[in-house]
């Protein structure tokens, strides 16, 4: 599976920027999150496993946290801080400093990525990345949208709206950041127009990244009761391959996919079960789009590799 032949993925354009692989590596800053310390609701979004980032990591530093992940991920020269875990950015600007400070102050980390909720970017918060950058490294600030239609965010419990993502996606790039967005594919109630219409969404918003993820049912989450009761069904493989492949193909080329799919390991995982192998997903969204054409191919302007 050559993935890269057809998606403008995460890795080329690190390749193409550093000249060399540059991997990503996941940290946890023992961040909450509004919508489960009682700010917004507790619990979390319907989809969310309350364990799902495992906060044995908060028990360690920024420093060793980043030398476990570099044994556990391929071997490689440089690397991007990706602070994943719940919302980071959801603390007083002096303690993200701390927490980036801590991480890009190693000759071997290249640039930060901040995994985050559109409501949780305040002006002080998206100056200090800006100020990573403007020294040279490379900084995404990701938005936890996973769909632009407000009333699949009040059925899921999500606690933002489309409105907020406007203003986070305005206010970083008036500060010239780089913003990766994350779509769910199959969220309940929606149909496959209903995330296409998302995803125009947010091209028109503007976007330098996107991450498309299938709805996964977890140990843990509201939505597990309601999959037992059959009220949500997560797509199967050939469906979500064939929902992928057209949505990467109604994307214009410049536009990065940090990630095609998602997975995770029983027994968090409950449905689908082919979340479980790492590459099942990306090598049948290859084989459509080796099929029936690249990313932007649909705009008539189709990614090439070259």
């Amino acid at each position: 599976m050559q993935l890269d032949h057809y998606v403008h993925t995460f890795g080329h354009y690190l390749k193409a920027r550093f000249g060399e692989r540059v991997h990503k590596l996941s940290l946890s800053g023992d961040f909450t999150c509004p919508n489960r310390d009682g700010t917004l609701g507790r619990g979390g979004c319907t989809f969310c496993n309350v364990k799902s980032f495992g906060r044995d990591a908060g028990m360690l530093s920024i420093s060793e946290q980043i030398a476990r992940e570099k044994i556990r991920t391929d071997r490689a020269r440089r690397y991007l801080a990706y602070f994943q875990a719940y919302t980071s950015t959801y603390a007083e600007v002096a303690t993200l400093k701390a927490l980036y400070d801590e991480a890009a102050s190693q000759s071997d980390i290249a640039g930060l990525c901040v995994g985050t909720r559109p409501d949780c970017v305040p002006d002080a918060a998206l100056d200090l990345l800006a100020g990573y950058q403007a020294q040279g490294m490379e900084v995404w600030l990701e938005l936890g949208l996973q769909t632009a239609h407000d009333a699949t965010q009040t059925r899921i419990r999500r606690g933002h709206t489309l409105a907020d993502y406007r203003d986070a996606v305005s206010r970083a790039h008036a500060r010239k950041l780089k913003v990766c967005t994350h779509l769910i594919a199959g969220l309940p109630g929606e149909s496959h127009a209903d995330i296409h219409s998302t995803l125009q969404t947010v091209l028109d918003i503007g976007v330098e990244g996107l991450k498309l993820h299938p709805l996964m049912i977890v140990k843990g989450s509201r939505m597990a009761a309601q999959y037992q009761r059959q009220e949500v069904m997560p797509m199967p493989l050939d469906e979500y391959a064939a929902l992928a492949a057209a949505l990467i193909r109604a994307t214009p080329p410049e536009v990065v996919y940090h990630r095609v799919s998602a997975t995770a390991q029983a027994p968090t995982l409950i449905a689908p079960d082919w979340c479980g192998p790492r590459w099942l997903a990306m090598q049948a969204i290859a084989d459509d789009l080796a099929c029936n054409g690249a990313q932007g191919t649909t705009l008539g302007r189709p990614w090439s590799a070259s």
